[in-house]
This record gives structure tokens, sequence and C-alpha cells, in this order.
């Protein structure tokens, strides 16, 4: 069975100002999902589908899509607002974003075969990431076993602004739950602040959060498709206010014990753009990479 690779790259980043996918970083125009599909490759996948917005389509293919057709099997998923239960419709038109990662996911399911690797188009993993989680897809058969690629907070953080993560609270190697934060330092410390509203804590500015890298078996499509069903139930006030996010799909599912969820350290660089300033900082890590000798100058 193919192991496939997912992109979520359908967000446009509101506070980078534009289409962060398609910002070059290497110094051959490469873009952050280059590096991803490069390592993922590497690690042993064997497919990759791009979750975008159709408006971008043509852009998207013309560029990466292009010049990856001959290096692995490449598909598409659209995701967009109208994609909601038919009785919901009238509210998609009072929404301007797609629904969330829920959402972007649910659109690829068709092209997913089998177990999959979930990632953020505009995040840089990192080799060991992607060899880990392959390792963890090829010898975990248990179908309702996934893991979590996480890193530590201080590793995710901008200098810039506060990031949006997810922080895992543990029992030896497993996650127990998961905490959707607003999270920036201060002094020694990193300051969450629980996007459900809950009080503001400090904590560890090494705490392991999630960033989207998840490891997935086949049948947690089902387990997503009945979350969002069930989102559509709610009043349409909260519809429209709220994101249907994966870190809340696996929260309930490990609450309700239908679930494992493996904690896998990477030891890998992470690199992200949250905020314009982000983007100089990133092209400069990635040269260092380079002349390390982890990538070639030209990746394709």
């Amino acid at each position: 069975m193919e192991k496939t690779l997912v992109v979520m790259a359908a967000g446009i980043g509101s506070r980078f100002g534009g289409l962060k996918q398609l910002e070059p970083v290497g110094p051959s125009n490469e873009f952050i999902i280059d590096y991803s599909v490069y390592d993922a490759i590497k690690a042993g996948f064997t497919k990759v589908v791009f979750v975008i917005r159709k408006e971008i389509a043509p852009l998207f293919k013309k560029t990466i899509g292009e010049r990856l057709s001959d290096k692995i099997k490449v598909a598409y998923a659209y995701q967009e607002i109208e994609d909601i239960p038919k009785n919901m419709q009238h509210l998609a038109k009072m929404r301007t974003k797609p629904w969330g990662t829920v959402q972007a996911l649910l659109v690829a399911k068709d092209h997913v075969l089998g177990d999959f690797l979930v990632i953020n188009a505009d995040d840089f993993y990192g080799l060991d990431s992607f060899i880990q989680a392959s390792h963890f897809l090829d010898t975990n058969h248990d179908p309702n076993v996934y893991a979590s690629i996480n890193f530590p907070f201080i590793v995710t953080n901008s200098n810039y602004g506060s990031v949006k993560r997810a922080i895992c609270k543990l029992k030896d190697d497993l996650i127990t739950d998961m905490l959707e934060c607003k999270i920036s330092l201060k002094g020694n410390n990193a300051y969450a602040e629980p996007l459900n509203g809950e009080e503001s804590f400090t904590t560890s500015p090494d705490v392991l959060v999630a960033v989207n890298m998840f490891a997935f078996k086949n049948n947690f499509f089902k387990l997503l498709e009945e979350y969002f069903l069930e989102y559509f139930k709610r009043t349409p006030e909260e519809i429209l206010k709220g994101e249907i996010l994966l870190p809340d799909v696996i929260k309930e599912n490990l609450q309700k014990k239908r679930i494992i969820l493996k904690n896998i350290i990477s030891k890998s660089q992470w690199l992200g753009i949250t905020y314009p300033e982000d983007l100089a900082i990133i092209k400069t890590k990635i040269n260092e990479l380079i002349k390390n000798k982890e990538y070639p100058e030209r990746l394709w």
C-alpha cells in the first residue's frame, strides 16, 4: 500500500501577508514544500497529495507541481468554503476562509489509499522528522495507534511575535492530551494563552508542542468525518466563529480512549514562516544546512 504525504497548503497567511506556500527560500528558488517533499522521498514516501484552493491551483501546479511530477506521484485535493454539509450551505456564504485542518485533511481522503503523514506547507520539519514518521508507519501496525512528531517550543518560536502551537501532555512516550495555545516567550519562560478560553499560564520553553506533523493510519478518516459532521450541529454563531482543527479531533478521541498517540521527538532543525520577518531567517538557516552538506544547492 502507498505511503502518502499530505501537505496542507490551502491557507493564506494573514499575519505573513500573502501565500507563504509559494515564497522562495532556497538558493534555486525552492519553496519550503520542496524541502519537505525531498525529505519525504528520502524517507520512503511514494506519493504526495497537495491540499490547495482552486484559485491558486494554476500557479501551484506551474511551479512546484511540474518540477515534482517525475520525482513522486502527485495528486491535488481542493479545500473550498462550500465543502460542508448541504443543510449548512447558507453559512458558507458568510465565511471568508476554509474551515480548518480537519476539512483540509478530509478533502484528501479519496487520494490516500494507505497510511499517511500530514504536514503544513509552510513549516520546514527536517529529514529526521520524516525518517522517524516513516519508520513508525512501517513498523506499527495497530490501526488505532498514531504518532505526533513534536519539537520543544523554543525550537518553533518566532522572534517577531506569538505563534499557535498545541502543548502536549505526556505519560511516558504517549500523549494524553493536547492544548491549542497562543504562545510567546516572556523572559525565561513560555507564556501560553489557551485558545479554548482557559486561564493563561507559564511553562518551560522546552515544553513539547505539536506542529501539525502527524502520522495516521487510514482509519483516521472515519473519525475525522464523525467530528466534522458533529461540528455543524452547533449554533450558527459557534460554527462561523470557529475552526475545525486536527488537535481537537485527536484530543476528543484520546479522552474517549479510541486511539493511542505516540510522542516522537524530532532531532531536526524546525523552521517556519509566521511573520514576514521570519523569511530572512529561514533563508539563512537553509543556506547553513546547504553549507553543512545536508541538502544540495539545487534540490531538483
